[in-house]
């Protein structure tokens, strides 16, 4: 189980590396408008707020990493803490802004969770 669980984490962990790369320089380009259905002009426009949230994703991923290298108790308790703050996220995601969060984000998310807890 311990192998799933990383698996899974490292899958999170990927996620929202991806998640950086589209928010933070991909934003004004075909792949990031094509995320909301915005136009250059709105892009444009939001390319901050896009690259602040792309940065906390970044931190998000680095956290899951940093979960997966340390050793444990460490990387254990790392991983659940942002393993829940990747849920957090993307429930209040998914209640702010789009439904669609919770399966892309919290989803995979509270299932690697439970793998982490499983495998312990």
């Amino acid at each position: 189980m311990e192998i799933v669980a990383n698996l899974l984490v490292g899958l999170v962990a990927a996620l929202h590396a991806y998640i950086l790369v589209l928010e933070m320089f991909l934003w004004q380009k075909k792949p990031g408008r094509g995320l909301h259905g915005f136009d250059p002009e709105m892009a444009r426009a939001t390319a901050p707020l896009a690259a602040n949230q792309g940065l906390y994703n970044g931190f998000l991923a680095a956290g899951l990493v940093w979960g997966l290298v340390a050793a444990d108790p460490t990387g254990f308790r790392v991983q659940v803490f942002f393993l829940s703050c990747v849920v957090v996220a993307g429930v209040f995601g998914a209640v702010t802004a789009s439904r669609r969060i919770l399966f892309a984000q919290a989803l995979p998310g509270a299932l690697a969770l439970a793998a982490v807890l499983a495998a312990r």
